[in-house]
């Protein structure tokens, strides 16, 4: 069992600090009702690194921008380990769907 990043949905937008391996970040959570779309925004330093990258389903968060000189060394990836669910909706999501972090490899 991977371990995860625990946001309760119902306070989002929400924010807080995360260490991930031996630096911290900000991770902004927002949901957008119409489009039934999360997304995450990546702070280090006070220093936005990504504006609201999608949650989606499978994919680790900021796969498309990766630096390993200022992002986190871990994947964050919205996943189901019972593989119930594949996609990111506001029912599963924090339920069924976390935020796992792929510190395996």
């Amino acid at each position: 069992m991977r371990d995860y990043i625990e946001v309760e949905k119902s306070d989002i937008p929400c924010s807080f600090d995360i260490v991930l391996g031996a630096e911290e970040f900000n991770l902004l959570f927002k949901y957008n009702e119409k489009s039934d779309l999360f997304t995450c925004t990546l702070s280090k330093n006070e220093k936005v690194l990504v504006y609201d990258e999608p949650l989606i389903y499978g994919v680790p968060l900021f796969k498309d921008v990766y630096n390993s000189d200022t992002f986190p060394c871990f994947d964050i990836v919205p996943y189901d380990e019972s593989g119930e669910e594949n996609t990111v909706t506001y029912k599963n999501f924090g339920e069924k769907v976390l935020l796992t972090i792929d510190d395996e490899g």
